[in-house]
């Protein structure tokens, strides 16, 4: 009996940092369609229990979820499954975010040709705060082959 095709490596770990600048904060909330002032308004953040801007949770969110796909496209085709995500701190305009994923398990779907992949995660911020944790469950399949027809037809 042959192995299972393996495209993950159990306990892989990978990262990326993100740093949001207070325009960075109000431009994501504006093409999230978040309007609340906490995220577009310096003078009431200020005046709220946060002391300034905070990123839309939609901010951060996005940018864990991304990098899973930004990660596994490099060398497979991902594809994400299902996220299960907490909020856990404010995060301020002018943060610096270090997010941080792990594979925990994955096994060969013979059905989905590709590995069912879950993953644990955290964003933490550059004040060694905890603002996000998270799991995810993705599949990897290997990267479809370009035929040279294909290549063609787009030069």
């Amino acid at each position: 009996m042959t192995a299972a095709p393996r495209i993950v490596t159990i306990g892989e770990t990978f990262s990326s940092t993100l740093a949001l600048s207070a325009d960075s904060v109000k431009e994501f909330a504006t093409l999230a369609n978040d309007l609340n002032p906490l995220h577009h308004d310096e003078a009431y953040a200020a005046q709220s229990r946060f002391g300034g801007l905070i990123a839309s949770g939609t901010q951060p969110t996005a940018h864990f979820m991304a990098l899973l796909a930004t990660h596994f496209s490099t060398y497979a085709q991902p594809l994400g499954l299902e996220f299960d995500i907490k909020l856990k701190k404010a995060v301020h305009a002018n943060d610096t975010l270090t997010i941080n994923w792990r594979v925990r398990d994955a096994y060969w779907k013979p059905s989905l040709n590709g590995d069912l992949t879950h993953l644990e995660g955290t964003v933490v911020n550059q004040r060694g705060d905890t603002v996000l944790i998270g799991r995810s469950t993705i599949l990897v399949m290997p990267k479809p082959a370009v035929s040279m027809d294909a290549h063609f037809h787009t030069l």
